[in-house]
């Protein structure tokens, strides 16, 4: 490791444990009605962020433009039984957090509990941010979670890596032959205080590129978060399991 990239790792593990800490001291249990602290302050952020959700959870099939998928590569020797080893592994680890409140423990936070979704992401930011460096197929970055009149109900896990990962990298985690990584681009957002028209905004928007994006007056990301990837081990078909 070079001089330079010492420090500068050590700081941001610093960083992340602190966000860690405040993250769990402002912890809230999601079903019990309260805002949750990630939540907007005022209602006119929290149809932003509303309107941000629905389009994000529509599924990716529908996001065109705004999806980019990694390109499926032919079976190499070894790569079935590097993925249903992965799946074993995520099935095991995943079997304490079938109970949410276990997985809030352990620090997987909800985001936008208050907001209806098809599937919620409980996030743990340290494994996000571990899954930069190293791989465990039991320490996924997000939990899946469908909501039901009794709590939330478990249905995987999704896995992350930096949005500069080559494909190579990707396929080193999970065989590109078994399944895609995707990533989210071009997303065009409304500025704050601006009336938003979710036909056009957002990740299931029809704006797509910068020029459009500066012609309705909002803020162009070419690429948001990085490379994910959602596994559902409790499936009993590999189509199912590695579904997005």
């Amino acid at each position: 490791m070079s001089a330079r990239k010492g420090p500068a790792i050590a700081a941001a593990v610093i960083l992340a444990c602190l966000g860690a800490a405040r993250l769990k001291g402002q912890q809230q249990d999601p079903m019990a009605g309260h805002h949750h602290p990630s939540a907007p302050a005022t209602p006119e952020d929290m149809k932003v962020e509303q309107g941000a959700v629905n389009s994000m959870t529509r599924g990716h099939r529908h996001m065109g433009p705004h999806m980019k998928m990694t390109a499926p590569r032919p079976q190499a020797p070894g790569d079935v039984e590097r993925a249903d080893a992965l799946v074993a592994s995520l099935r095991e680890s995943l079997e304490r957090y079938k109970d949410y409140r276990a997985a809030m423990a352990d620090g997987f936070q909800p985001f936008l509990p208050n907001v209806p979704q098809p599937q919620y992401h409980f996030t743990n930011y340290w494994h996000g941010f571990l899954e930069a460096f190293s791989f465990d197929p039991a320490r996924p970055t997000s939990l899946l979670y469908k909501r039901t009149p009794e709590g939330y109900q478990l249905l995987g896990a999704m896995y992350t890596m930096p949005k500069n990962a080559t494909e190579d990298q990707l396929n080193q985690r999970v065989p590109l032959s078994v399944a895609s990584w995707h990533l989210h681009v071009n997303l065009c957002m409304p500025q704050k205080g601006q009336r938003a028209d979710w036909t056009k905004f957002g990740l299931a928007g029809s704006i797509a590129t910068p020029q459009a994006c500066a012609g309705a007056g909002g803020n162009f990301k070419p690429v948001v978060f990085g490379w994910m990837i959602h596994v559902y081990p409790f499936e009993t078909s590999p189509e199912k399991i590695w579904g997005q």
